[in-house]
């Protein structure tokens, strides 16, 4: 579902300068592609955070969603866009009281999900941006997206997957004694790596934590 040429629309929730849609139950959905390793960032995400029955999704490309996600997703672009006739991206994060897209930039979405609408359910809501551990999880997404990813240098993915293999020697998750934003980035670049078994075959740490984690809940229904 993305393109370089997609449009990008990355408006906030939030009060203030940054915002400009107030967070509020039930008010916005999400529009996610089933194959798309960051759509299942956002969908981990939304569970751990106890916000899907706020925050409804569509899985475009499932038989559920059928034709039907797509035109939405497409009335959705046009209601936002004056004309649009780019293609349609997923993720996105659309506003059901306008009907237009909020942002279809991910890192915003995950930022906007675990800061202004986490707990609307009512229960308490996993802490997975810990202001003390932000600047770690950005760091670590960095490395994720330059080393550890099926098209990186084979040498420089080897050597990112053994210093984390090395980290997970002194603690279960990926920043410490507590899972973060990090595990579900961390999880879910493994898991898309092409043939993960056989490159995790040197890093038993990562290896058990990947399957560890695949049992939470959480991940086990994102996947």
């Amino acid at each position: 579902m993305a393109s370089q040429h997609a449009r990008r629309f990355r408006s906030r929730i939030g009060a203030g300068a940054a915002g400009g849609f107030y967070p509020a139950p039930r008010r916005y959905d999400l529009f996610l592609c089933g194959s798309c390793p960051r759509s299942l960032r956002i969908a981990i995400t939304l569970d751990l955070l106890g916000l899907r029955g706020s925050v409804a999704t569509t899985i475009l490309g499932s038989p559920a969603a059928s034709s039907d996600g797509y035109a939405a997703l497409r009335r959705a672009y046009e209601t936002t866009g004056y004309h649009y006739d780019g293609p349609l991206t997923a993720p996105a994060l659309r506003d059901r009281w306008s009907g237009r897209i909020v942002s279809n930039h991910t890192p915003d979405i995950l930022r906007d999900l675990a800061g202004p609408l986490a707990g609307e359910d009512g229960g308490e809501a996993a802490p997975l941006r810990p202001p003390h551990l932000i600047a770690d999880i950005e760091a670590l997404r960095t490395v994720l997206d330059r080393d550890v990813t099926p098209d990186a240098q084979p040498s420089a993915r080897q050597a990112a997957l053994r210093v984390l293999d090395r980290r997970l020697a002194r603690r279960p998750y990926a920043l410490g004694e507590e899972l973060t934003a990090a595990d579900v980035d961390l999880w879910v670049a493994l898991v898309h790596l092409d043939d993960p078994a056989g490159l995790l075959g040197a890093a038993p740490r990562l290896d058990a934590y990947v399957r560890r984690l695949g049992e939470h809940p959480a991940f086990r229904r994102a996947v």
